[in-house]
């Protein structure tokens, strides 16, 4: 990285960004109160909004969401007549799942290998702090050049929706010029990138019932309707030979114009098992970022580990659908639950019901503030041009951000490039990564208000 004040200002915070990053991940703000106490989220909502209130922040709020959950809230203010910028991270982090198949605990920052591991080293907790270092390189550089605020969502990984109400709700609080979300990450370390696209996402539960109660499958089996038999049918009939998704009456041709992504590369990125084809049609990133793709989440069914021989009355899935953008989301569950019922076979019973939502994002990316981001990310990242990427995954708050502030511009950049592991085993940050990125966003930032 060249040198230049902001850069050296940053360099100097690494020690001071790493100590509270290990504070804020001790913290086991998993929003799913059935499993983690509700008492370690407000914790890590009163971290949050105790440094921000040490950073000059003035409207500091830890806000009660519709959900029962908390975000928090805080504005800077900025030379009069500046432009305003919001900043977005999360600080809920996923479960750690089995804790044992951790080299280190999860919830303990562990450096090793020249990468900080810890649950929401990189999603999205190094968000926050990344925000954080960018402004104090600013304030010890000159000042910060605009208005700025600070959310931080306490359920984004829960997906139920509470800051998004909250907004909607109160309109005038997350009303600004710009938008930067920092939950995405970089291709890969060292390439500097933002997220152009999203793609959208539907839950359906789909229930197969066949016999008033289960059956003897030596006295019935081979003419009694075997409802997990069915269930079984009909989910295949969600792909292609190939592994595509072939939902009727949902198109799954799209192709993806930006930057590539080589088969080799994802299948080392994916941990595909040698041997084991990727599946579906199109260059890699046609599948991950402009196609739909289903994945079933979990069946209920008899475990192995218990059953008995028995022709199964009942059974059902929890089916997801990404959708990319140009679809919208309930169009696509229309057409999911339509085709789950057509499919469903042997007259077998179906019900489907819908239990989450949310629509694809595609940005603006010839705005004044994506040409800002790419002469910061010049300067942070020498020698790198900055690359368009789309994300497989959601994030709903972008699209109802976008529909409340239509004038507004939304960035993604964040530090859950693919070596990060976000939301599997040993998921870590490249300290690395964060300063640049923070670096990125501090010449942003400048470069923005001048704009």
């Amino acid at each position: 990285m060249s040198s230049n004040p902001v850069a050296e200002t940053v360099a100097s915070l690494m020690p001071r960004a790493r100590a509270e990053l290990a504070e804020l991940v001790a913290f086991q703000s998993v929003a799913d109160f059935d499993q983690y106490p509700k008492s370690e989220s407000e914790g890590a909502a009163n971290w949050i909004a105790d440094a921000l209130r040490a950073e000059g922040f003035t409207d500091v709020a830890v806000l009660d969401t519709p959900d029962g959950t908390q975000s928090v809230y805080g504005y800077l203010p900025g030379p009069e007549g500046a432009k305003t910028v919001l900043l977005y991270a999360h600080y809920d982090v996923q479960p750690p799942l089995d804790e044992a198949g951790w080299t280190s605990p999860p919830f303990e920052l562990t450096e090793r290998d020249g990468r900080w591991y810890g649950r929401g080293a990189a999603d999205c907790k190094g968000g926050l702090i990344m925000h954080l270092l960018a402004l104090r390189a600013l304030k010890a550089d000159g000042g910060v050049p605009v208005n700025v605020k600070v959310i931080a969502e306490g359920s984004e990984e829960q997906g139920t929706g509470g800051l998004e109400r909250y907004a909607e709700e109160h309109p005038e609080l997350l009303t600004a010029d710009t938008i930067v979300i920092g939950d995405t990450g970089n291709f890969r370390v060292g390439l500097p990138t933002v997220t152009s696209t999203l793609r959208g996402m539907t839950l359906v539960r789909i229930q197969v019932d066949t016999l008033e109660g289960n059956l003897h499958s030596g006295q019935f089996g081979g003419a009694a309707p075997d409802a997990l038999a069915a269930l079984i049918r009909v989910l295949d009939s969600l792909r292609a030979e190939d592994g595509s998704t072939t939902v009727d009456g949902l198109s799954g041709d799209s192709v993806w114009d930006g930057l590539a992504y080589e088969e080799e590369q994802f299948r080392k990125d994916a941990k595909v098992l040698d041997g084991v084809e990727l599946i579906g049609s199109g260059t890699v990133a046609d599948r991950i970022w402009a196609r739909p793709a289903v994945t079933v989440l979990g069946i209920d069914c008899p475990p192995v580990v218990g059953a008995t021989p028995s022709v199964q009355a009942g059974a059902r899935a929890l089916v997801s659908l990404r959708v990319p953008p140009g679809v919208d989301a309930g169009e696509a569950t229309k057409l999911l639950q339509a085709h789950l019922e057509t499919h469903t076979p042997w007259g077998a019973r179906v019900r489907t019901e819908q239990i989450g939502q949310g629509q694809a994002f595609r940005a603006d990316t010839t705005s004044p503030a994506y040409r800002a981001m790419a002469d910061a990310m010049a300067v942070a990242y020498p020698g790198q041009d900055m690359q368009y990427a789309g994300q497989g995954g959601s994030i709903p708050l972008c699209n109802t951000l976008a529909a409340l502030y239509p004038q507004a511009e939304i960035l993604l950049i964040g530090l859950s490039e693919p070596e990060a592991q976000i939301h599997a085993l040993n998921e870590s940050v490249s300290p690395e990564e964060l300063e640049r990125l923070s670096v990125a966003e501090a010449l942003f930032l400048r470069n923005y208000a001048a704009s």
